[in-house]
């Protein structure tokens, strides 16, 4: 049996060389391909660091300043719409209450946006001064407003008020008695005097057996500067029960019509007939208007029997028939039913 021969850096039995320590090779003996000594570590490679485990930082809260902002902006843009102030403290009270928050976690170290929290608060509270200016204003100007429609509905109705009593007036001063005079806003003065029994002839037209008739006189005088037209000339008579009276016409001539123009300082008088029921023959009323297109009728009425309601005197002293100082007077009239 043949026994391999050792190296030459070692000794039979394993002994080590001479100034040699124990796990060092010989100098001039190293090999690279060699294995390292046991417990040593290998040339030219740094040993492994050990793992450790992640250290992970908390993230900061910072949703309250953020939403302190937005709604503090939220509240002053509507504050800045005076009408919109019930729409803008909620949001404005909302910031002030996130930013007082938002600041209570910065102070603890939770939060890292102070600036937005303090803008918050202070967007929060000039929204709730907008809203409270916005409502104050409010109240004032609606306040104002309902005044003045209270002060316009009274004066309307002050209006008309005034407007009826006028109207009232002007329809009473419109109602005459027989012999009164009534000036139409012409200028045109008419004087109806009481009517007077008349008798028609064998030829007369719209009298009836048994029936009253009378004769109305109708005096109209111009009392201003310019001559006026006469556009109608007939009045209408109603007897004691309401009813329209006929009108008589006969070949008398007696009767007459107001015609034409009336010159200033002038009068036209016209006369007419009308016959009556017998036992509405007792009261009579006249209406008339030298222009029903323009003027509503005036009415003159009084009893038919004795002297009557009428005192034959107008509103100026003059009685029926007479004309007020001045030129003489024109009489424009013309037959009856012409």
């Amino acid at each position: 049996m043949t026994v391999p021969t050792p190296p030459d850096d070692q000794k039979p039995g394993g002994q080590i060389p001479d100034g040699q320590k124990p796990g060092e090779q010989a100098a001039g003996d190293y090999n690279p391909w060699s294995p390292p000594p046991p417990g040593s570590a290998p040339v030219g490679q740094e040993p492994y660091p050990v793992p450790m485990a992640p250290m992970w930082a908390p993230q900061p809260r910072n949703g309250m300043g953020v939403a302190a902002l937005v709604l503090g902006i939220c509240g002053v843009v509507l504050g800045l719409f005076v009408f919109l102030f019930w729409m803008s403290w909620l949001p404005a009270l909302l910031a002030l209450i996130f930013g007082f928050v938002g600041l209570s976690q910065v102070r603890r170290g939770l939060a890292t946006n102070k600036g937005m929290a303090v803008t918050g608060v202070v967007l929060g509270v000039a929204g709730l001064l907008a809203a409270v200016g916005g409502g104050v204003f409010s109240i004032i100007v609606v306040d104002k407003a309902v005044d003045r429609a209270r002060t316009t509905i009274k004066e309307a109705e002050a209006s008309a008020s005034a407007e009826a009593e006028s109207e009232e007036a002007a329809e009473e001063a419109r109602h005459l008695s027989f012999g009164e005079s009534y000036t139409f806003d012409d200028g045109l003065k008419v004087t109806v005097a009481k009517p007077e029994p008349f008798t028609p002839d064998a030829y007369a037209h719209g009298h009836a057996k048994g029936n009253k008739a009378v004769e109305v006189t109708v005096t109209v005088v111009n009392t201003g500067s310019e001559r006026i037209a006469v556009e109608t000339g007939l009045p209408d008579v109603n007897d004691a029960d309401g009813a329209s009276a006929s009108l008589v016409i006969d070949g008398s001539g007696r009767q007459k019509v107001i015609t034409g123009y009336v010159l200033p300082g002038r009068k036209a008088v016209g006369k007419y007939a009308f016959s009556l029921p017998a036992d509405a023959a007792d009261r009579a009323e006249v209406e008339f208007s030298p222009d029903a297109g323009r003027w509503e009728d005036a009415y003159w009425s009084g009893s038919l029997n004795g002297k009557g309601k009428g005192n034959g005197k107008g509103a100026d002293g003059t009685g029926a028939g007479e004309e007020p100082a001045g030129p003489p007077a024109q009489q424009v009239s013309g037959p009856a039913g012409g």
